[in-house]
């Protein structure tokens, strides 16, 4: 780019933010992986609640952005009612954010219940089919181009992916983990222990009355959850998982950058977003009668240890960088440095887990991650995309130190282009 040659010192210290970023987010994200299996108990089941740990850790990011968005007010002189809702129209544009809240929250929440189904090594292998959804609606919403290259390499991964799953996937699913388990870091008191009591004696007992299958719909019930489960429960919900993850980012970069947002604080941004996900998951405690009774009588932190701590920390760690990736990258920049992840699980899962993955395993697995390779390689140039990228640069101040303060460099970049202009003077 002209830019870049304009002033490679600004694009060494742009490299440098964006492999900081892509480190902290593999790091991260092989973290939670782990820490989701190392968390469970001996039946590879929870014996905490899932939502409990993603209001913790919704808790703690909006705290964070709250903290910094008071930063960014008092230092730009702004008023307070920024982070408020004043007016109709600003309750109405703080609303759309409960849209990705909503998707990130379901998202969260299908993760445990994937990682009780599969093995890690395979669960971030199937999760590559999030590109392929992320690329569709990278097409339809943002209007970015794809090249026949790529679509090509999306078909690959989608076929690649399949055979993994009919192949040596569909003889990994079944099989529980032997890890260490940690045990609670409190003992449940004498009320706990007898509404524990209580909630099996009644799973019990309508686990035994028989005349419910005498129910109409019952018998049809009963056939559809058993060729669920001849399918592979953790592989459906993955799947659904991938269409929930891609669009949940793609809606949320798209607010993050459309029009006046696009300069607005990622910090005041992501206040609002992490208070309709602390709603979200407070109503799933609240209103579920199990949830609640357990929270009710033996508190939020029930069932956790010490590796269920250290998952609280490293998902709202790993939120905040995916909203930094979204806001300074794009979902593509997200979707591939994920496929880091997919090799360090693997490899980990060789040591950490019972993992032992067949011939079909290792012919079949550099299939997905050489469509992901042909998928980045072909990626066409966009100038719309990068005039975009060039701007962020602007706004975090990065490109202050070339224009010296004289602004000839903001109006150059936010200037509309002319059908004169060449696609290297409109980068």
């Amino acid at each position: 780019m002209a830019g870049c040659r304009s002033c490679p010192r600004l694009c060494s210290r742009s490299s440098a933010y964006t492999l900081a970023l892509g480190l902290g987010f593999v790091t991260l994200g092989t973290s939670r992986i782990l820490l989701l299996k190392f968390s469970a108990n001996a039946e590879n089941k929870y014996d905490f609640l899932p939502a409990s740990v993603n209001l913790l850790a919704e808790a703690l990011k909006l705290l964070f952005c709250l903290a910094m968005s008071l930063r960014v007010i008092v230092r730009e002189g702004r008023s307070c009612k920024e982070l408020s809702c004043s007016s109709s129209t600003s309750l109405l544009i703080s609303l759309r954010w409960s849209v990705p809240a909503f998707l990130y929250f379901l998202d969260n929440l299908i993760i445990f219940y994937v990682m009780t189904y599969l093995q890690p090594a395979m669960a971030v292998l199937f999760s590559n089919f999030v590109i392929l959804t992320t690329a569709v609606l990278f097409r339809i919403v943002l209007k970015r181009r794809l090249s026949w290259v790529q679509w090509a390499a999306l078909v690959v991964l989608f076929l690649a992916i399949v055979s993994l799953t009919t192949g040596s996937g569909a003889k990994q699913h079944t099989m529980i983990v032997a890890n260490s388990h940690s045990s609670p870091l409190s003992i449940p008191s004498n009320s706990c222990l007898l509404y524990i009591q209580l909630l099996e004696q009644k799973r019990n007992s309508s686990a035994d009355e028989s005349w419910v299958s005498s129910l109409p719909g019952q018998a049809w019930r009963d056939r559809a959850v058993e060729k669920l489960r001849s399918l592979g429960v953790g592989h459906i919900l993955l799947l659904l998982q991938c269409f929930i993850s891609a669009m949940a980012n793609i809606y949320n970069e798209k607010i993050l950058k459309e029009g006046d947002q696009l300069t607005e604080s990622i910090f005041i941004q992501n206040s609002k977003l992490y208070a309709f996900g602390l709603l979200f998951n407070g109503l799933t405690l609240v209103l579920g009668s199990e949830a609640r009774g357990l929270t009710t009588h033996c508190g939020l932190f029930y069932g956790h240890n010490i590796y269920s701590l250290g998952l609280v920390l490293v998902t709202a760690a790993l939120g905040l960088s995916v909203a930094f990736i979204l806001k300074f990258r794009d979902n593509m920049f997200h979707v591939l440095t994920g496929q880091i992840t997919t090799v360090l699980v693997t490899a980990l899962s060789l040591f950490l887990f019972d993992f032992r993955p067949s011939l079909d395993f290792f012919l079949q697995a550099p299939m997905v991650l050489l469509a992901i390779f042909i998928y980045n390689a072909s990626r066409p140039k966009d100038p719309e995309y990068s005039l975009q990228q060039e701007k962020l640069r602007v706004i975090n101040g990065e490109v202050f130190e070339r224009s010296r303060g004289d602004g000839e460099e903001l109006q150059r970049l936010t200037k509309p282009n002319t059908d004169s202009e060449s696609e290297e003077e409109s980068l």
